[in-house]
């Protein structure tokens, strides 16, 4: 008792200034702290609870067995505060009366009160739960309920209970002190008067219609406001609160144009530098008018302020736990804040507080502002309390606990932090459940920073960048040093601009910090440093600081066993710790990653879209993946201090958070397995879109099923598995068998494979232990399938039988392939035709090749005909049914044959058109693939004759080329060479390739042996080389026959109309030659033989030649001599002209130049006839033109369809047509003599009805 006496009379001196409101209430204060553990006292602001109640603690008696300790909010007011209650006591700071801030310690060696930040408390109680070294603890403005104010009133509130000689005071400058009470076991509550001068409230709302139209701010308003206090020459400084700092320096812009006389406008906000901080405290001789946020609503007290501009309106931090998304939104304060701010006026005499809202709009706002515990990350408050070892932070007592969202949003952030890990029941309804610290927590529970921070700095020891990230996670745990005054912003911008780093914020930090160690290192003194950071656009203060957190982060790893220290790095070595950092920074922010959506836009986890912030270096210039470690929305959503990142790193860095989903399994052939497209996704976000994984360790009975089916059931393996290609040859062979009868019942379907191989082969999923099973098996005969384990239906060998598997054709041998799938363009029969071989594909093979598809075929015919002749042979099926019993396959296209038939066995006449080929389905229509040499197919289609049309006449194969040299020969005299067989075939590794036809080819005076593609053109060749050969042989007897065959009389005179004497006599001799000579020998026996049964008969053929030609010759003449006259006659009569001209064309028709080639003797003779009918017809039709043109009409349908049949020839056209159409032709004459001179009479009866009678069978014909 005597020694706490003798500490007492040692105490400084303690008074009380009697202005103080709080002054008057000393000794209700002082006794209910001595009886009471815990006392609430609640004034307004300005009432001085802030610096006399530690001195009241002083007078109960308290601070002498330990320390009076008073938490502020801010450091700013824990310095002020104990500069203002030492100067009270008559002492400089340090000695009765310290403070503690971050990295400044002022305490002195043994104080009895201690100011300090309620972060420095917190820090303390981790050293030392139960506070030792304290016996009162006062939290100052804890109306506040930032998150540390809450925790530290809910660990004083467990210290109360294990402390029985602790006292706590707490102040609140509100009205809410119940709570404070209730929390503290109905703690006596203590109100203290506030201001000393009254405060007139005017309420100034802005009008909502002008405000919605935009015409008018509260910037406008607050501005108004002040041009109204000056007119009314209002002396005192004025407080204006705006909710930004945007708003802030609009606001000082606006005043500024004002050009008020005799005043100084001051902004105030957190991240001014502190000098323009202390301008706002310090005694100015003009007015002061003070634009802040909220920062000037409590703990600090502006002295000198006599007027309060009020928006009403702040930024208020708002967490979602749902996004992880921090908002700042502007919102409107609560009355308490509203009331706060008032208190700031009617300190030194009457105050005014102008509110930019109405009292309504006052009244309705709710009292308090949610404490920060309910709108904030509790990741950090978690960690604290599991390392102090607090218990279940749902059974914390705090006054107002967080939900169970807020709390499960912390403990999962902490699990992707590898901080904590669950324990037992972990699935409560908050998420907390039992959870413990892990090694890795407890080390980031050691360090004062943000977990997330934490995170970074452990991760960079596994990364060996731990010196840089150090940096970089110190300056992420203060302000950001760079300033930009309202005045110097590109100026700022430009001094910045040098450490800026285009792909990261993160490095651009660590080139401030490296530029700045240089040049401390360089300078060393204080004064040349502050001029440094002055130039550069740094605050001094914060780069301290950023410096005092490194070294305090340093000491505690190098207590823990880390090491940080730096090593010279070369150009690579520097790539790779960059990516190092990066890889620290994401293991902290995972849930700060993004992908680019467009420029500057990103969409972020928990799908959120977020912007790049302007500031950020990487605006306009962000890669596709980046990082942001903080994403704030305040006009919308932005993610600052970001990074581009690779997105190889996430899935390292992000392990067990990261989330596989897999897709499209499907058989890997090349791999051997069932692979699978795995997507990797990291909160939302899909990191890896789809890369191939082996999916049997994933699903393995999924596997099993897809290896079955997709490799063994569809043979689609790599390996070479004897079992497999057993079982696909005999499965081939089924399906081969249904192709052709175009069914699909008779293969097993897939489903009763898949059960053979799954019977036998459980649990395999991939080729490896496929094998592993067979060598276990001892053979691979388990797997081997009978025929009886795929086959269904076996059809008959007769069905089977008409579907030939080859086109023989000669020598030659075409392969069919067939397809049963309607719609592909396979579908139906192929025919594979060597390219060389186009020619020689028989006409009507796709006719009568594949009889099993006759009746079909039939069937789709008889349907497709036009109604008209449809209907005439219903029942169509009986009618296909008696067709395919009695009609034999013909050698001419089917058409021809069906359509002769149909008319002979029905009496319907069909015309070739009417058949709708066109329309058969196409398996009814031969497909015809034209292959190379080495079978691979390069052309297909349904017509083969457009593929024999298009062939190249110089297109041979080697083959053809080898067989040339053989057999051609040039300049041929005599038959000297041996046989000449029709055909050679062509060889090409033992097997026929096709066949060439070699000839004898006539070339000027001499004769060439040569090989042509085509039967026909060798054949007519031939011909014309052997005539020519026996010219060569026979010249002498020739010469006579010229001399026989000169021509005399009245014949020189009409072969003038012919083309002269000379030339009639040439060709009279080349008719002669063909005549004697023309035969298709092909032995030189045989070319003997003929020669000397030809000699004896070369003159009497010139004279018997002469004889044969006199009277066609006669007959031209006279008729051209007829022709002739009446032109002259009529040679002013145009239609008689143009009639007369019209006979000369028939006449030259009836006569072209190789005529006497064309026709016989006995042609001969009725083509002489036809001309005489001519001249009879000019006569008569001068005379009566109209008859004429009458018997023309007549006529004239027969002439136009002969034409168009003539101009219908190609090569398919068949023989039997073509003969059809000559005899047509000469029909048409006779009818013509019977019409225009029937006194020449006809050799056969001619009608109309005959000559139709022959149009139809043309029509009916290919």
């Amino acid at each position: 008792m005597n020694r706490h006496r003798k500490e007492n009379k040692a105490l400084p001196r303690i008074d009380y200034p009697e202005s103080l409101p709080i002054s008057s209430r000393r000794e209700d204060i002082v006794q209910a702290i001595r009886r009471h553990r815990v006392v609430v006292i609640t004034g307004e602001t300005g009432s001085g609870k802030t610096t006399q109640i530690p001195k009241m603690c002083l007078e109960a008696g308290r601070g002498i067995r330990g320390i009076i300790g008073c938490t502020q909010p801010r450091r700013v007011a824990a310095v002020t505060v104990a500069q203002r209650i030492a100067e009270e006591m008559g002492e400089a700071v340090g000695r009765s009366v310290g403070y503690k801030i971050r990295f400044e310690d002022r305490s002195g060696p043994r104080p009895l009160i201690k100011l300090m930040t309620d972060g420095i408390l917190l820090m303390e109680a981790q050293a030392n739960p139960r506070l030792r070294a304290y016996d009162t603890l006062i939290v100052d403005e804890a109306h506040e309920r930032s998150l540390n104010i809450d925790f530290v009133l809910g660990i004083l509130k467990k210290l109360t209970q294990a402390r029985r000689d602790l006292k706590v005071i707490i102040t609140s400058a509100t009205i809410d002190t119940e709570k404070f009470s209730r929390a503290f076991d109905g703690a006596p509550v203590i109100e203290v008067s506030g201001r000393t001068y009254p405060v007139e409230v005017r309420y100034a709302p802005l009008d909502p219609e002008e405000e919605e139209k935009g015409n008018v701010t509260y910037i406008d308003a607050a501005v108004r406001a002040v041009d109204e206090l000056k007119k009314a020459r209002k002396r005192g400084d004025i407080l204006i609160f705006m909710p930004t700092e945007q708003d802030i320096r609009e606001t000082c812009d606006f005043l500024e144009g004002r050009n008020y006389v005799d005043c100084v406008i001051l902004p105030m906000f957190a991240r001014l530098s502190w000098q323009e901080q202390r301008r706002v405290f310090l005694p100015a001789v003009s007015q002061k008018i003070i634009v802040a946020t909220n920062v000037a609503e409590t703990s600090i007290t502006i002295p000198g302020i006599r007027y309060v501009i009020d928006t009403g309106m702040a930024r208020i931090s708002q967490y979602n736990p749902r996004t992880r998304t921090t908002s700042l939104p502007i919102r409107r304060v609560s009355r308490s804040s509203a009331d706060q701010r008032k208190g700031r006026c009617g300190r030194v005499r009457d105050g005014i507080c102008i509110r930019l809202y109405d009292e309504e709009d006052y009244a309705n706002r709710p009292l308090f502002t949610a404490p920060e515990i309910l709108r904030a990350n509790l990741a950090e408050v978690i960690l604290r309390m599991l390392s102090l070892n607090l218990g279940d932070i749902a059974a914390f007592p705090f006054i107002d606990p967080p939900g169970p969202r807020a709390i499960r949003d912390g403990v999962d952030l902490l699990l992707e932090l590898g901080a904590v890990e669950k324990s037992g029941n972990a699935d409560s309804e908050d998420g907390a459940g039992s959870i413990r610290l892990t090694d890795r927590g407890r080390r980031m529970a050691r360090l004062p920073i943000d977990p997330r921070i934490a995170r970074i700095v452990f991760e960079a020891e596994q990364q060996g960048c731990l010196e840089d990230v150090l940096i970089i996670a110190s300056a992420l745990s203060i302000q950001d040093p760079r300033e930009r005054p309202m005045e110097q912003e590109q100026q700022a911008d430009r001094m910045h601009a040098p450490f800026r780093d285009p792909t990261s914020d993160f490095i651009t930090l660590l080139r401030i910090w490296n530029h700045y160690r240089e040049r401390r290192e360089a300078l060393r003194t204080q004064n040349q440093m502050r001029k440094f950071c002055r130039e550069h656009f740094l605050s001094y203060r914060r780069m301290r600081e950023w410096r005092d957190v490194h070294d305090q982060l340093r000491r505690i790893l190098e207590e823990q066993g880390g090491s940080g220290k730096p090593a010279k790095q070369t150009p690579a070595e520097t790539e790779a710790r960059n990516a190092g950092i990066h890889k620290a920074i994401l293991s902290g922010y995972l849930s700060g990653i993004a992908i680019r959506k467009e420029k500057n836009v990103y969409t972020a986890t928990k799908g959120r879209e977020v912007m790049i912030f302007p500031g950020s270096g990487l605006y306009n210039r962000g890669g596709k993946w980046i990082v942001a470690a903080e994403i704030v929305e305040t006009s919308r959503l932005f993610a600052r201090t970001v990074a581009v990142i690779e997105p190889a790193w996430l899935e390292e860095i992000g392990g067990g958070l990261c989330r596989s989903t897999y897709s499209e399994p499907h058989w890997g052939k090349n791999r051997g397995e069932v692979v699978a497209l795995e997507q990797v996704s990291l909160f939302g976000l899909v990191i890896v879109p789809g890369r191939p994984v082996s999916y049997g360790r994933i699903d393995p009975d999924e596997s099993a099923r897809i290896f079955i089916r997709s490799a063994l059931v569809e043979g689609n393996v790599r390996q070479e598995l004897p079992f497999l290609a057993h079982n696909r040859k005999l499965m081939e062979r089924i399906a081969a068998m249904e192709d052709k009868v175009r069914r699909r019942d008779l293969l097993a379907e897939e489903e009763q494979i898949a059960r053979f191989y799954e019977d036998r082969l459980p649990g395999v999923f991939d080729v490896r232990t496929l094998q592993r099973r067979i060598r276990e098996r001892g053979g691979d005969r388990f797997l081997r399938m009978k025929e009886e384990d795929v086959l269904r239906d076996r059809p008959d060998e007769e069905a089977l039988a008409r579907y030939p598997d080859e086109l023989a054709s000669g020598r030659l041998r075409f392969r069919f392939s067939y397809r049963f799938e309607p719609g592909h363009p396979e579908d139906g029969v192929t025919l594979a035709v060597p390219v060389h071989l186009v020619s020689k594909v028989p006409d009507g093979a796709a006719d009568w090749s594949v009889p099993g598809l006759f009746r079909e075929k039939v069937d789709a015919l008889l349907r497709g005909l036009p109604k008209q002749l449809r209907k005439r042979l219903h029942p169509l099926a009986e009618t296909a049914g008696i067709i395919q019993s009695e009609l034999q396959p013909g050698d001419g296209p089917l058409l021809s044959v069906l359509s002769k038939f149909i008319h002979e066995r029905f009496g319907v006449d069909i015309p070739a058109a009417a058949w709708a080929v066109d329309r058969l389905p196409d398996h009814l229509r031969m497909r015809y693939a034209i292959v190379d040499a080495g079978g691979k197919e390069v052309a297909s289609g349904r017509d083969l004759g457009k593929f024999r049309e298009s062939a190249s006449e110089a297109d041979e194969s080697a083959a053809f080329g080898r067989a040339r040299k053989v057999w051609e020969k040039d300049g041929v005299t005599q038959w000297d060479f041996g046989e000449l067989p029709e055909e050679v075939a062509l060889e090409c590794r033992g097997a026929i390739r096709g066949f060439a036809y070699p000839g004898l080819e006539a070339a000027g005076e001499r004769v060439n042996i040569r090989l042509f593609a085509e039967r026909w053109e060798a054949a007519e060749a031939h011909l014309n080389g052997v005539t020519a050969l026996y010219a060569l042989r026979f010249q002498p007897e020739l010469k006579h026959l010229r001399r026989t065959l000169a021509l005399s009389g009245d014949m020189k005179v009409w072969a003038g109309v012919l083309g002269g004497q000379k030339a009639f006599e040439s060709r009279l001799f080349e008719k002669a030659c063909r005549d004697l000579f023309a035969v298709s020998v092909r032995t030189a026996e045989a070319f003997h033989d003929h020669a000397e049964t030809a000699v004896s008969r070369i003159l009497p053929r010139g004279r018997d030649l002469l004889l044969e030609i006199k009277p066609f010759l006669k007959a031209c003449h006279e008729t051209a001599v007829t022709l002739r006259s009446f032109e002259a006659s009529n040679r002013f009569n145009r239609p008689a002209l143009h009639f007369l001209a019209s006979l000369k064309g028939e006449m030259d028709i009836l006569t072209p130049p190789d005529f006497l080639l064309r026709y016989d003797a006995e042609r001969l003779g009725h083509v002489a006839r036809y001309l005489k009918a001519l001249a009879i017809r000019a006569e008569r039709g001068l005379f009566h033109m109209e008859k004429d043109h009458a018997r023309a009409g007549e006529i004239g349908p027969y002439e136009d369809f002969l034409r168009e049949s003539l101009g219908g020839l190609t090569a398919r056209t068949s023989g039997e047509k073509r003969q059809t159409i000559e005899t047509f032709r000469w029909l048409v004459e006779e009818y013509k003599v019977s019409l225009f001179a029937q006194e020449l009479k006809t050799p056969y009866p001619v009608s109309k009805k005959r000559l139709d009678e022959k149009k139809r069978e043309i029509e009916r014909m290919l």
